[in-house]
């Protein structure tokens, strides 16, 4: 994993002509220009996506058409947040399995959901998020091509869908849509495979349906909207669990690792849930070995 603050830059206090993001209204401030930063290479991205599937036969040839044109979006972003923000470093790849835990970074991803945009899917989402000392303190996520929502949320501050603020509703858990996904690299990782497995049986015989719907960042920003009723996850899986732990923890959901443990970026496992149903679907997860 590259991780590293760009050459000349200062880990410490923004300067006078900044955002304090050191404070709510000063996070706010900062998550204007993010906003507009992921909805500008959001546009881009969305005007280059086909709408057929792009003709790969390999793996190789599939990430080498997208890699033409996410490339060029990461770099758009990486620049438009440095200049929002120049003193916080850029962990450079997104889904790796540890962050760092001091300083301010940038987390992000140009293309959470880069399967499904090679498919020609709509379900795909550009995301921002800054940690401090490990923790994330705002966070983005849009979806250009599912009607262009947008999740935002500040330490403090709530969470937001496209300006108004949300908070998950009660439900019982018989009615409850769960969400799940697996981290990229889950396939070498025999625990989480078998934990992902058993809790799916688990899972799907207390709730109305489960479902996968692309991105996870997106997923579990869902949470905190209600238009998901919770969202789990097997393995480590920080840069794409970052972003929406914070909008659904700010939602009002109740974010744990799957044991109820407080869940942090070096947790091997993940839980949002509605705040009533938090304890229960903890409940069934323990059923996993």
């Amino acid at each position: 994993m590259d991780r590293r603050a760009d050459a000349g830059t200062d880990t410490g206090a923004g300067t006078g002509g900044e955002a304090d993001a050191g404070t709510v209204d000063g996070l706010r401030e900062l998550l204007t220009g993010v906003e507009a930063a992921v909805r500008e290479v959001g546009a881009r991205l969305a005007a280059g996506q086909p709408a057929e599937p792009i003709a790969a036969r390999t793996r190789a040839e599939a990430f080498a058409h997208f890699a033409a044109l996410d490339g060029p979006a990461a770099a758009r972003l990486r620049a438009r947040l440095g200049e929002l923000r120049p003193q916080a470093g850029w962990v450079t790849d997104e889904l790796a399995e540890s962050v760092p835990a001091e300083g301010e970074w940038w987390v992000c991803d140009a293309t959470d959901g880069a399967v499904q945009y090679l498919l020609g899917l709509p379900h795909w989402a550009v995301t921002a998020t800054l940690l401090r000392d490990g923790a994330p303190v705002l966070a983005v996520v849009h979806a250009p091509q599912l009607g262009g929502r947008t999740y935002r949320a500040v330490r403090g501050g709530g969470a937001e869908l496209d300006g108004r603020p949300v908070a998950p509703p009660e439900r019982e858990l018989a009615v409850a849509v769960a969400g799940t996904s697996q981290p990229p690299g889950a396939a070498g990782d025999e625990l989480a495979l078998r934990r992902a497995g058993e809790s799916l049986t688990a899972v799907l015989g207390e709730v109305l349906a489960v479902r996968n719907l692309g991105p996870t960042s997106l997923q579990v920003a869902q949470v905190g909207s209600g238009h998901l009723t919770l969202f789990w996850e097997y393995g480590a899986d920080p840069g794409n669990l970052l972003p929406g732990a914070l909008i659904a923890a700010e939602a009002g959901a109740t974010v744990s690792d799957a044991a109820g443990a407080a869940w942090t970026a070096g947790s091997d496992s993940f839980l949002a849930a509605a705040p009533g149903l938090h304890g229960p679907v903890l409940e069934v997860l323990g059923r996993v070995g």
